[in-house]
């Protein structure tokens, strides 16, 4: 097993991103690694993506919210802390990440308004399939260099495939600079109507039945968007291409995040191979909500009857209830031998080269910064 922790990881780098697939509490890990930086006198920014209400209520807010939030220094002195260090959060805003990059690349006020104010860029900048992903990169982008903060904490979207996060810059401007997208700029002219000699006959066979169906102010509108965002290619492209490379820096370090579940495992085990590929900063493994082998009983039968029957009410049959708890621990040492050989299976194929943390199963949820703490001592 590899010697350090993660606590060493983060001492090391400005910016750790946690990734992994959705379930495995990414979101509850990111919290704690910033937490436990700002204790030990970090001034840390966590930025997270859609947070359960539990992990905001433990951070002693009655929400998370879009706009940077404080964390209150009597709170992270109530856990330890000395005081030097402090802690930021905020939520992910999609669409305000995605107008600041209009904003920026448009190239005149007018062009920027038609933009923001465009039915089909409402949808796009909240809805299109990679807009979260790529968002969450750029707003990271945006503040990793904010001299207010020396560590950056990301927690990256709830995805079913973790791979999106990695493929969203490429996916999202493809998508928004398809070969389709430019073949319906051709239809378009400069004095705002379809010129349907500029393309081939079935192209404008297809295009006048759309604006019988559309209704053609529909096809204008869409054609302007077009056009104007051909207009933001320039620089939002070399945008998405530094966004990405800055991942790639030194002082950038993914932590993978997963569950004991076999699925999970097998999902972390393919993302640090596209980590590796992509030439990203794999740097520790935390596996979260693990079952520890619980021991057997010392007692024999009969003496656990009796001290059940003795902590029971009358009229409880303690022999049924000792059964039920009997299988109820049977069931829980089976989960935990199942959950060590996941770990072990991780151990052994990439445990080796970088820490691997184990986060017990808890019997609540996060709810306080307490618990949030002892998380962060499991990591550490």
């Amino acid at each position: 097993m590899a010697q350090g922790s993660i606590r060493d990881v983060v001492d090391r780098h400005r910016v750790v991103v946690c990734v992994g697939s959705g379930g495995v509490g990414k979101t509850t890990m990111t919290a704690a690694i910033a937490l436990d930086a700002a204790v030990r006198g970090r001034r840390v920014l966590c930025l997270t993506i859609d947070p359960a209400k539990r992990l905001a209520n433990s951070l002693g807010l009655r929400a998370m919210t879009t706009e940077m939030q404080s964390i209150d220094p009597a709170l992270l002195a109530s856990v330890g802390g000395d005081g030097r260090g402090s802690l930021a959060v905020m939520m992910l805003d999609t669409k305000r990440t995605f107008d600041d990059l209009v904003t920026k690349y448009a190239s005149s006020p007018e062009r920027r308004d038609r933009i923001l104010g465009n039915k089909l860029y409402q949808y796009i900048s909240t809805s299109l399939a990679g807009t979260q992903e790529y968002m969450a990169m750029e707003k990271l982008y945006a503040v990793r260099d904010d001299e207010r903060f020396d560590l950056v904490c990301l927690d990256t979207p709830p995805t079913s495939n973790a791979l999106d996060f990695l493929h969203a810059p490429e996916r999202l401007v493809g998508a928004l600079d398809s070969q389709a997208m430019r073949w319906f700029v051709q239809a378009w002219e400069g004095a705002g109507k379809f010129s349907f000699g500029l393309v081939g006959r079935g192209a404008a066979f297809v295009l006048k039945g759309l604006s019988k169906f559309t209704g053609a102010g529909f096809l204008e509108q869409v054609a302007h968007f077009v056009t104007d965002l051909n207009d933001l290619f320039g620089g939002f492209r070399e945008r998405a291409r530094r966004v990405y490379e800055s991942l790639r820096s030194r002082d950038v370090a993914f932590v993978i995040v997963t569950s004991p579940d076999p699925m999970a495992v097998t999902e972390a085990l393919f993302f640090d191979e596209q980590l590796s590929a992509a030439g990203m900063n794999r740097q520790a493994l935390v596996v979260n909500r693990v079952h520890g082998e619980l021991p057997m009983p010392e007692p024999s039968e009969s003496r656990l009857r009796e001290i059940v029957a003795g902590r029971t009410r009358d009229g409880v049959d303690a022999a049924a209830l000792l059964g039920k708890m009997s299988r109820a621990l049977d069931d829980f040492r089976t989960a935990a031998v199942q959950d060590a050989a996941q770990v072990e299976r991780l151990g052994g194929s990439i445990g080796g080269e970088v820490p691997l943390a184990r986060v017990p199963a808890f019997q609540a949820d996060v709810h306080d910064l307490d618990a949030l703490r002892r998380v962060a001592t499991h990591l550490s």
